[in-house]
């Protein structure tokens, strides 16, 4: 891990790992209904890759380096998974980095102020989040705040994909003092996908459309103008 690939090397890479073993879906025709209300032209399902062990031992290095080159190598104490789709992600990173793995529940089981954690940490440990993906960064604040009341030090959420198509999404969590790192976003899926034909271009049309206009996009073809929280 001396070596550290160019990051537009890991996201070009990561763009076709999740292509390649159908975690990204394009459907423009019928869209997605999100939770949230929203409709949408784009899926990723992250979690697929946890069976894909060739696939996932190569995206796991990538975050290592990351991780390494943009916050340092003794710039951590633990990594930390969010339930439930980061453990798996968490445990990779941590014995990758050599460090101590723990994971943050979405709510706390039992009392105390370690009742949302699991796993052995001392009070300041410096450690990072880690989750499958990132859409507008709630989940993150919600776990960080649990952590922080727990003692430690979190400054860094680590994810497999970022959605990067909402612009207040690093802003909320650079207010909370939060730096986010992840391998790849929906502009570099997108940007494959054209380069090497996965799609009819009346799709990636749309696809294109609704990255420059999300919340735009989803009114027009259906969706909620208030999401759901």
């Amino acid at each position: 891990m001396a070596d550290f690939p160019d990051k537009a090397v890991i996201a070009d890479l990561t763009a076709r790992a999740l292509l390649e073993v159908k975690a990204i879906h394009f459907r423009a025709d019928e869209p997605f209904k999100l939770t949230s209300g929203r409709m949408s032209p784009v899926y990723i399902d992250c979690r697929k890759l946890i069976s894909f062990p060739r696939l996932r031992n190569t995206l796991m290095d990538f975050a290592a380096s990351t991780i390494l080159r943009d916050i340092g190598f003794e710039s951590l104490d633990g990594v930390v998974g969010g339930e439930t789709a980061g453990i798996p992600f968490a445990a990779w990173i941590a014995d990758r980095l050599s460090l101590p793995m723990q994971y943050v529940r979405k709510k706390p089981k039992g009392f105390g102020r370690n009742a949302q954690i699991e796993g052995h940490f001392r009070d300041g440990d410096r450690v990072i989040l880690v989750e499958d993906l990132a859409t507008d960064g709630g989940s993150k604040l919600t776990f960080c705040e649990a952590l922080r009341s727990a003692g430690l030090q979190v400054n860094h959420t680590f994810v497999v994909f970022y959605y990067d198509i909402f612009p207040e999404t690093k802003q909320v969590l650079t207010d909370a003092g939060v730096q986010l790192h992840a391998l790849a976003t929906w502009w570099d899926v997108l940007k494959f996908a054209r380069t090497n034909n996965y799609f009819d271009t009346k799709t990636l049309d749309a696809v294109e459309a609704f990255l420059h206009n999300p919340k735009q996009w989803s009114l027009d073809h259906g969706g909620v103008e208030t999401p759901k929280a």
